[in-house]
């Protein structure tokens, strides 16, 4: 018994290794497909950093990276306090957005009479510049937390449910004919064909929206806060510290990587059968 014991455990410890070393190739070939990325990246920030004694360029107009990263150091509590509320107006502005959009596209792209009248409506505010309605907002609303997730709920709503509306009324014809050849009831077709047939597209919806979610929220800290990362980066500009300022941009660029890295993660979770999907791989 001890020796079947002793077998079992390394047959598993033999397990673990292999599977970690499996692992370990696929990071490192993932690695290896990124290189022209990390190099770019690190090339670019390290020519920023020495261009500035090259062309003797004057820190209060454009500071060195090694600048930013320790002045920002010395305001770090403050930084992460102002990405924490900037990343709340972000997120629940748009999440509201996908929450109303989605169902509000599909009953859109089966109506009619909504094709008619709301769908034209939502085009010509989708050519509407959002910051106009930014001070409206704020000077119904305050300075609060509502008036910003308005506005990101504004800037990501349109392009969800505009795609949404195009996802779901754009099923093939033959597809839609050999659906109910089969003899599936209307949910059943929905839940096994349309919707799956509609994810890819809705993603473009998705993703374009995350991409400028994290720009409505500080377009409308610009306008009026008195707190988060466009009420921050506006204040250090108006004190001439670009050093803080670009870790403010920074910050909010990461900031929107993350929303845009999520939302790709789930689609690849959603839909690994797109040929999107499969190319990737």
């Amino acid at each position: 018994m001890a020796t079947a014991s002793f077998e079992s455990g390394a047959a598993g410890g033999s397990g673990r290794s292999q599977a970690l070393r499996a692992a370990l190739a696929r990071f490192a070939a993932k690695l290896g497909r990124s290189w022209p990325f990390l190099a770019f990246f690190v090339g670019f920030f390290l020519f920023w950093q020495y261009s500035i004694d090259w062309f003797g360029i004057p820190a209060y107009i454009l500071p060195k990276p090694s600048e930013i990263v320790v002045k920002s150091a010395a305001d770090f509590n403050r930084l992460l306090y102002y990405t924490y509320i900037t990343g709340i107006e972000t997120v629940l502005g748009y999440l509201a957005a996908v929450v109303i959009a989605v169902p509000l596209g599909l009953a859109i792209a089966f109506s009619s009479l909504l094709r008619r009248t709301i769908y034209p409506f939502f085009v010509s505010i989708e050519m509407t510049p959002k910051i106009a309605f930014a001070p409206l907002f704020i000077s119904w609303l305050g300075f609060g937390l509502l008036p910003k997730v308005i506005i990101v709920f504004l800037v990501c709503f349109f392009p969800i449910v505009l795609n949404a509306i195009l996802a779901f009324g754009s099923l093939p014809e033959e597809l839609e004919r050999f659906v109910r050849a089969t003899g599936a009831g209307p949910l059943r077709s929905f839940l096994k064909v349309r919707l799956p047939a509609a994810m890819p597209q809705c993603f473009v919806g998705f993703k374009y929206a995350a991409i400028n979610a994290t720009v409505g929220a500080t377009i409308a800290e610009f306008i009026g806060s008195d707190q988060g990362l466009g009420f921050y980066i506006q204040i250090v500009t108006g004190n001439m510290r670009p050093d803080l300022a670009f870790a403010g941009i920074f910050l909010l660029t990461l900031l929107g990587l993350t929303l845009f890295g999520i939302v790709t993660l789930i689609e690849r979770l959603a839909v690994p059968w797109h040929i999107s999907q499969r190319r990737r791989h």
